[in-house]
């Protein structure tokens, strides 16, 4: 049976309690809030739903805080954010997992200046090569434009002292102002495929929706709706954590599923994705509006 297609979160609303919501593709496109998604993000508030934004981005909540308010997504209108990156933070700073405890102190940061902040609080000592260091810190590529083999070399290097990697954005490509742009990810995968070690933080891990949901702050039995773009990402993590999901056609998929221009979206390419998974969300809309 074909998906529903929903033209936004209204008829839906009533039979949830909470809202995990995905944000870039989403929410905003790296440069500016989407069309609608504001307001819906406003009506959410007056109908006494709970919101919190989970992002697979590989900064700190109060990075993540910072960065959305600038581009026009301000705080009064969400209860709480939680990121790949505060929980990769946290897992550095506490040690309590025992692959934590046992890794040196010494990292190669893979990364951009955007990401820096992640640093900050964590008693490490951040090296400039791989042969210095006892891990990776990988949060991402350091330009928009970067490609994947940019980082053969260096990856090659690592993986020659076995460095397990740490990954703060399992996320493969992003679109930033509607164009493609390379995420850790990407380089966290070609590292496992070379024969290196990874440890993911972010969607699609259960972690991650287990902290959104204490962030929600409700019932054990208050039903929680997540609404993402990204099947191998939002879609599949909700599943992964048992929770029902809302695709957005428009995001990161949007050339696949025909949802880049104003025409009808394209049922078949969407549904042949769903069953490639298999992914089961109740809906999809197009775009996140009310």
């Amino acid at each position: 049976m074909a998906t529903p297609l929903l033209p936004g979160l209204a008829a839906l609303t009533p039979f949830y309690d909470g809202f995990i919501l995905d944000l870039w593709g989403v929410i905003h496109d790296g440069v500016a809030p989407l069309p609608g998604a504001l307001d819906c993000l406003a009506r959410l508030k007056a109908t006494g739903k709970r919101v919190v934004l989970l992002s697979n981005a590989p900064r700190r909540v109060e990075d993540v805080v910072r960065r959305i308010a600038r581009i026009g997504v301000p705080q009064s209108l969400y209860g709480a954010v939680f990121s790949s990156g505060e929980e990769a933070w946290q897992s550095l700073y506490r040690r309590e997992d025992p692959f934590y405890a046992r890794l040196g102190r010494r990292s190669f940061h893979i990364g951009s200046e955007r990401d820096l902040e992640i640093r900050r609080g964590l008693d490490l000592d951040f090296v400039d090569t791989p042969e210095e260091a006892d891990f990776i810190l990988n949060t991402g590529p350091s330009g928009w434009r970067d490609r994947l083999e940019d980082y053969e070399e260096v990856l090659g290097r690592a993986l020659c002292r076995a460095l397990p990697m740490v990954c703060a954005n399992p996320d493969r490509v992003v679109m930033h102002d509607g164009e493609e742009a390379l995420c850790a990810g990407a380089l966290g995968e070609r590292y496992e495929a070379l024969g290196g070690f990874v440890r993911w933080h972010g969607k699609p891990y259960p972690s991650v929706y287990e902290a959104s949901i204490r962030l929600l702050g409700l019932r054990k039995e208050s039903a929680i709706l997540t609404v993402g773009d990204s099947l191998r990402t939002d879609i599949a993590g909700a599943e992964n954590a048992g929770l029902p999901s809302l695709l957005i056609a428009g995001g990161i998929h949007a050339k696949e599923f025909g949802a880049a221009g104003d025409g009808p979206l394209d049922r078949e390419a969407i549904e042949a994705a769903l069953e490639r998974g298999p992914y089961h969300p109740i809906g999809l809309a197009r775009r996140f509006c009310w």
